[in-house]
C-alpha cells in the first residue's frame, strides 16, 4: 500500500486495484489482451461519508467492487480507482 495525498469527497472511495493474473492455475501464460480487468483492491483513503450513512470501509480493507466501477487515474506512477462505496460488493 503506497502512501497517497488524495482525500476523496463524501462517500468516494480511493482502490489501489490488484495486480492482473499472469498465468492461469495451469501454469498457462496469459497475453496481455486476454487478461481481465482485477476485480478486487485494497483501500487508500475514504471521504468521510454521508450525514445519514457512514462509511463502512477503511484504509488497509481488501475489497472486492463490480466490473465496471470506479474512475481509473494515475499518481506518481501508481494506478487507483476512485468510486461511491456502493460499488463495492464485499471486504475480503
Amino acid at each position: 500500500m503506497s502512501k497517497l495525498t488524495i482525500k476523496p469527497l463524501a462517500d468516494r472511495v480511493v482502490i489501489e486495484p490488484a495486480a492482473a493474473e499472469q498465468k492461469t492455475n495451469s501454469g498457462i501464460i496469459i497475453p496481455d489482451t486476454a487478461k481481465e480487468k482485477p476485480q478486487k483492491g485494497i483501500v487508500v483513503a475514504v471521504g468521510t461519508g454521508l450525514p445519514d450513512l457512514p462509511l463502512t470501509v477503511k484504509p488497509g480493507d481488501q475489497v472486492i467492487y463490480g466490473k465496471y466501477a470506479g474512475t481509473e487515474f494515475t499518481i506518481e506512477g501508481n494506478d487507483y480507482l476512485i468510486m461511491p462505496e456502493s460499488d463495492i460488493i464485499a471486504i475480503i
